[in-house]
Order: structure tokens, then C-alpha cells, then sequence
């Protein structure tokens, strides 16, 4: 191939992949139906404001708004041209370019990603520092070290979904809910 092909794609990564943004996952997509029976586990009222943590180009949000397509959907990405596509694919969500690490997640009921298992501890700080008294975290196939998750959702065996209820406990300390250990549910 002519050089100029690998430099057409080495810039076209770069776009999509800011340099800042190479430490956290690249493009997950979700699985279709991956989250079938997550509210048996995780319910939420009509309206909820649900967060793609890193949205990519929407496989997340597109399954999250099939489940619960009563809730107000959020997408954040950090890189501006899968945030575009992202908010074509989406019409349906407010997609942002913004950093799921330095964004508030305080205003939401329920907090979704599909990252590495290196962010997974960041994460689960994230979430113990910001999100409220029986706001939910769900994680794809990682684990957030240091919560105990309410349920495991398996639908795929290869990709558990991981659910963890924020709670207060009389330390003042907020950890995952849920000390006589994990439920699981496999599905077809």
C-alpha cells in the first residue's frame, strides 16, 4: 500500500481516538439483546436519566432506550466524530462530547459502560463519590472492583453485565449493596 493510506488512517484514529482518551477502552460495541431482563434487576422509574459512559457510536444507548424506552438517555463521548455519528444513530438520546471521568454523575439513576478491566476500579470510585443512594452502575463483562454486585445478568456467558446499587452505609462510606453475594441470570 502507498504511505498515504496508512497516514489517511493514522489520522482518522486519531480523530476518533484523542491521544488523552488511549488509557480507556477503544470501540465496544454492545451486543443486540444483552441487556434483556436487566430490569427484572435494575427498574426505573418513567423518565430516569440513564448515562452511556462512552457512548461510541450508540450500541449502548440503542439497547438501553429498547429496554427502557420511558427513560431520558444521555450519551457522553469524548471523541468528537463517534460523538457525531453517535447522535445520528441516536436521535432519541442527548449525546455530549464530554469526559465520563470528569463529568458529574450525580444526576443520574442509572450509569452504563462498556470499558477495560483497568478503568473498572476508577470506575467503581466514580461511582461510590458521585452517584446517589440506589443509583445503579452496570458494567459489561468487568467487574468494578471494590463493589459487590446486586446480580450478574448472562445472557452471553462471555459477557456478564454486572449490577451494583449504590447505598449509605452508617460509616458514611458508600459501597454496592448487596453482602450475601451475587444473583445470576442466564438467558437464552
Amino acid at each position: 500500500m502507498p504511505a498515504w493510506v496508512w497516514l489517511v488512517a493514522m489520522v482518522f484514529l486519531i480523530l476518533c481516538y484523542p491521544l488523552n482518551i488511549w488509557k480507556d477502552a477503544p470501540l465496544f460495541p454492545t451486543p443486540k439483546g444483552i441487556l434483556d431482563g436487566i430490569q427484572t434487576f435494575a427498574p426505573l422509574p418513567r423518565g430516569a436519566r440513564i448515562l452511556d459512559a462512552g457512548c461510541g457510536l450508540g450500541d449502548g444507548l440503542r439497547e438501553l432506550h429498547r429496554i427502557f424506552p420511558e427513560a431520558r438517555l444521555i450519551g457522553w463521548e469524548w471523541s468528537w466524530a463517534l460523538r457525531l455519528l453517535c447522535g445520528i444513530r441516536c436521535p432519541f438520546a442527548t449525546v455530549r462530547r464530554a469526559d465520563m471521568w470528569s463529568g458529574d454523575w450525580s444526576d443520574f439513576e442509572m450509569v452504563y459502560m462498556f470499558q477495560r478491566p483497568e478503568s473498572m476500579e476508577r470506575a467503581a470510585r466514580k461511582a461510590q463519590a458521585e452517584l446517589r443512594p440506589g443509583a445503579l452502575l452496570l458494567s459489561l463483562e468487568f467487574q468494578a472492583v471494590g463493589l459487590t454486585p446486586v446480580a450478574v445478568l448472562k445472557n452471553r456467558i462471555d459477557k456478564p453485565v454486572w449490577i451494583y446499587r449504590m447505598t449509605d452505609e452508617l460509616s458514611g462510606q458508600r459501597h454496592g449493596a448487596g453482602n450475601s453475594g451475587p444473583c445470576t441470570q442466564e438467558t437464552g
